[in-house]
This record gives structure tokens, sequence and C-alpha cells, in this order.
């Protein structure tokens, strides 16, 4: 049908060395953040990839202490300012973009599961119900693990609504479309 093969070509987005340099300045740059803040707490770098991200996860850099619900803050705002923060000293130290994801205690491998489970209850929900269910505001990546949840779920579907602070995902029935 008049088709070509494709030629692509890849190109690595930062060397292993670039990569390594990156991680270093993270766990350097967020020790030095947490002594100024006062903030007791001792970084480490995790091997291990983030649930649902596959080998393609970026570098977890955790944060283990006593008392470190601070530097959570509200549904992990202050986590996310953090990480933002440190993503951007170490853009600007290196040159480069590799993604680093700041974690404290675990609190993001638990949030990730809590909310595949309340996804999945929620499926089950308006499955049961017959009526699409709107979930409460929440911030992108939190979406995004609502919305990869349920994307091969055989009885419902997932919308975004709504803009900036106030989106929201909507869980619909699959018939309702």
């Amino acid at each position: 049908m008049g088709s070509e093969d494709a030629l692509v070509r890849v190109e690595p987005l930062a060397s292993t060395d670039e990569e390594g340099e990156a991680i270093g300045a993270a766990r350097d740059t967020l020790e030095k953040l947490l002594n100024l803040l006062g903030v007791d707490g001792s970084v480490e770098v995790q091997t291990q990839p983030i649930i649902g991200q596959g080998d393609d996860s970026p570098t977890v850099v955790n944060v283990k202490g006593e008392d470190l619900g601070i530097l959570i803050g509200r549904r992990g705002q202050t986590l996310a300012s953090l990480q933002y923060i440190v993503r951007i000293i170490v853009g600007h130290q290196t040159k480069t973009w590799t993604p680093v994801v700041i974690d404290v205690e675990g609190y993001k491998r638990r949030r990730y599961q809590s909310l595949e489970t309340f996804a999945r209850n929620m499926a089950d929900h308006v499955k049961a119900r017959g009526a699409s269910f709107t979930l409460e505001p929440m911030p992108a990546y939190e979406r995004r693990i609502v919305h990869l949840t349920l994307a091969d779920h055989p009885d419902v579907v997932t919308e975004s609504y709504g803009q900036g602070e106030s989106r929201r995902v909507v869980i619909i029935l699959k018939d309702d479309e």
C-alpha cells in the first residue's frame, strides 16, 4: 500500500557517567537541603524500580529517619515541591535532565499501592452501581496511576476533567461512553 520501512535513530539522553553524576548530585543536594532545614534524616539511593514503572523507572532517592512527616506534607505536596527543587538544582549542576524521584520512608510506594487498590475498588463500585463516579481532585501523577491501573479494565474507562488543582478523574461504565 505504498508504505516504506522506517529508519529510526536512537540516541541516549544521558550516558551512564552523566546519570551517575546526576544521582550523586541529587543525593548531595538533598542532604544539604535537609541539613539547612534542620531535618535529621539519612539519604540513600534505591536501585529497585518504582512499582509499575518497570526497567525505565527513574532513580529513587529515599530519605530515612524519625518523624519525617514534615517532608511529606499534606497529601504529599511538600514532598512534590522538594522533588521539584532537587530536580532543578541537579539539572543546573549537571546540565542534563535525569529523572530522579525523592521519597520519604517509602511514602510514594505506599501511596501508589493504595491508589491502585482504591481505583480497582471504585471500578467495581461503578460496575455494581451502573453509574459513573467522580474522584476527588488529584495531582497529575496520582491521576496517572488511576488511569494506568484501570487502562485494561474490561468494564470501565477513565477520563480527566477540570483544570489545574481542580482536575479530577471520572470512572465511566463502558456501556455509558
